[in-house]
């Protein structure tokens, strides 16, 4: 049997965590097992279904790397084959018309409620000849009334539902459109899915799917329903925690790969291992390793993680992303320093990629402003003196790399008799106008030396001026 797995968002939204962690599950379960992964668009809630949420699905696809082997395949595309099984399902006694009122079913469910018995259909349509003059008519699969379904889910194991626990629910609607669960049972069963992974907010129409499969006379997939995601305070995750499209991490500065790390972490585990590469995401992942308890999605870990990775990454790679940071920001890159040497500079401290463009403002685009703490700490009185020094030797450098530009500062320090502590800070805030940076032959080197010595003439200016 050839593994194939499925992922199946509809497009009422943006593509959130919860279902990015799915999608990964199901990718990382069909690469694992040499399998096909499929990605299905379930559009066909006309109302809610929007293009803007379909692009924003496929997008953030892209962006984690979750490639298909077959897709987007559009439920839209197949309403002449939902409609073809309904008829079988008519004409083979396991489906029947309703024509019950929206008023006779709320009236049924208040009698219900109050005998204190569970609402559900009383099948008074079932066999009924004729419908009431004028009514329309919904379609509704036949359940059994008798026994129970059984299936061994492969994360939870074995979940048992009885049949009296199910109404005969909706297979298509009064205009004639299938509903949710129909579509589900026939794409899997044309498109051969071999193993569902989805989230346990669809155990309870398990039992109903299997019910229809089985009237089908087919078999239905294998299950593995994974726990919800949680926010910290042990709430359903929602956007008060933070639960947002994904691509809003990558507005936010997040690498693809970290998020990936991060959600394959959110309820899979092996051993104390917190880093994977994608190569070893797919070799260890077994879906009998995946927690039956719900995760607590964790901003500050996401945050370490993506620290390590922008750290441990080739710099060539993160560069790939941290141009769209600058791009989005308007800063041209095309006057400065290569990418990846500002990363090798700044990756030490960075958390995020968006924090990093910041950071990196300076090497690219002059400023017109001081820090206003670092101003008044290091531009005091006489201090335009020791950067008139530094200019005057940093000027006869004739090769502007580290180890000269390093020599030329302490040769500064040396003359004036200070230590490279009073030195260094003036320094550093008059070519980057902050008091953060990397080294300060590294920072003078990446700037360039026509840049750096403008700049220092400009701060001996302000500091005279100031003064």
């Amino acid at each position: 049997m050839k593994v194939r797995t499925r992922f199946a968002p509809s497009p009422t939204g943006y593509l959130h965590i919860g279902g990015a962690r799915t999608a990964l599950f199901c990718w990382l379960y069909a690469r694992k097992m040499g399998g096909t992964f499929i990605l299905r668009v379930e559009d066909t809630d006309r109302e809610r279904s929007t293009q803007a949420s379909v692009d924003a699905i496929l997008e953030g696809m892209d962006w984690l790397g979750l490639d298909y082997d077959e897709g987007p395949i559009y439920q839209t595309d197949r309403f002449n084959r939902y409609k073809e099984i309904v008829q079988q399902l008519l004409d083979e006694g396991h489906a029947y018309h309703c024509y019950c009122s929206k008023d006779e079913l709320e009236n049924l469910r208040n009698e219900q409620r109050a005998a204190k018995i569970k609402p559900r259909y009383d099948r008074r349509c079932l066999g009924k000849d004729s419908p009431h003059e004028g009514a329309e008519s919904v379609i509704r699969f036949r359940n059994p009334q008798e026994g129970s379904v059984v299936f061994e889910d492969q994360v939870r194991g074995r979940i048992e539902i009885s049949n009296s626990e199910l109404d005969d629910l909706i297979i298509a609607r009064t205009d004639g459109t299938p509903t949710y669960n129909l579509t589900v049972v026939v794409d899997d069963i044309d498109m051969d899915i071999t193993h569902v992974i989805r989230g346990d907010d669809h155990i309870n129409n398990t039992p109903r799917q299997i019910n229809i499969f089985r009237a089908l006379g087919k078999q239905p997939p294998l299950y593995s329903h994974v726990p919800m995601i949680l926010g910290d305070d042990g709430k359903r995750l929602s956007k008060r925690h933070g639960a947002v499209g994904v691509m809003q991490y990558r507005d936010d500065g997040y690498l693809p790969d970290a998020v990936v790390n991060y959600l394959v972490r959110l309820g899979w585990s092996h051993g104390d291992q917190e880093l994977f590469t994608r190569e070893e995401m797919i070799a260890l992942f077994a879906l009998e390793d995946i927690n039956k308890a719900p995760s607590a999605f964790n901003t500050e870990k996401l945050q370490w993680l993506n620290q390590q990775y922008i750290k441990e990454q080739d710099a060539e790679d993160v560069a790939k992303h941290l141009q769209w940071h600058f791009d989005h920001q308007g800063i041209d890159v095309s006057n400065g320093p290569a990418l990846t040497e500002v990363i090798d500079a700044l990756k030490e401290r960075a958390k995020t990629l968006d924090e990093l463009t910041v950071s990196a403002r300076y090497f690219y685009e002059d400023f017109t402003v001081y820090n206003a703490k670092a101003d008044k700490k290091q531009f005091k009185q006489g201090v335009d003196a020791i950067l008139a020094a530094l200019l005057t030797k940093l000027e006869v450098v004739e090769e502007w790399s580290i180890k000269p530009v390093y020599a030329a500062i302490m040769a500064v320090c040396d003359e004036l008799e200070l230590k490279l502590g009073k030195v260094g800070p003036p320094l550093r805030l008059a070519v980057t106008g902050t008091a953060m940076s990397p080294s300060l032959d590294v920072t003078l080197v990446l700037i360039g030396r026509e840049r750096s010595l403008t700049r220092i003439q400009k701060a001996i200016t302000y500091i005279q001026a100031k003064n």
